[in-house]
């Protein structure tokens, strides 16, 4: 056996599942760096989101769908987090979570919550991926498991 990562296959990603990753990664750098709303916006639509950045091409995203996710996580992130403390296990607190993972769940649930139009499979699906692409072991069932928990509560099609 080798000690390299095996390697996943790479899927194209649709300018949602681009927009839904940047995303991700603009509320983490706004949790780890106290980085305003406005600010993190403008960095990322202006030198990001289908830019070039050393030598790697970021995918072409959804603007809309990206300001959509930050700004919504942003303004209703009193209402998300509650949400997802309780669907963590007991002796899990919300603040224990990495950054990143909190960042994909804030969107995850925002998403659940705000994008009705949105089937739930798509989310749990796209927010599952992202985490694949950060993290190895636990953190992608982890979160599989809370949207799974959250969609159940908040959207009827999930409910069977």
């Amino acid at each position: 056996m080798s000690d390299e990562k095996t390697e996943r296959p790479v899927k194209t990603a649709n300018q949602r599942g681009a927009a839904r990753l940047a995303a991700v990664q603009a509320l983490y750098q706004m949790d780890v760096g106290g980085t305003g709303v406005l600010e993190i916006v403008a960095e990322y639509e202006a030198h990001r989101l289908g830019q070039e950045i050393d030598g790697a091409t970021y995918l072409k995203a959804d603007a809309g769908w990206f300001r959509s996710i930050v700004s919504g996580v942003v303004r209703d992130q009193v209402r998300l987090d509650p949400l997802i403390a309780a669907a963590l296990q007991d002796d899990w607190a919300l603040s224990r979570l990495d950054s990143t993972v909190r960042a994909i769940l804030r969107a995850g649930v925002f998403e659940l919550l705000d994008r009705k139009d949105v089937p739930v499979a798509v989310i749990v699906t796209e927010y599952v991926e992202i985490a694949q692409a950060f993290f190895d072991d636990d953190e992608p069932k982890l979160v599989n498991a809370v949207l799974d928990r959250i969609a159940k509560q908040v959207r009827s099609e999930a409910k069977k």
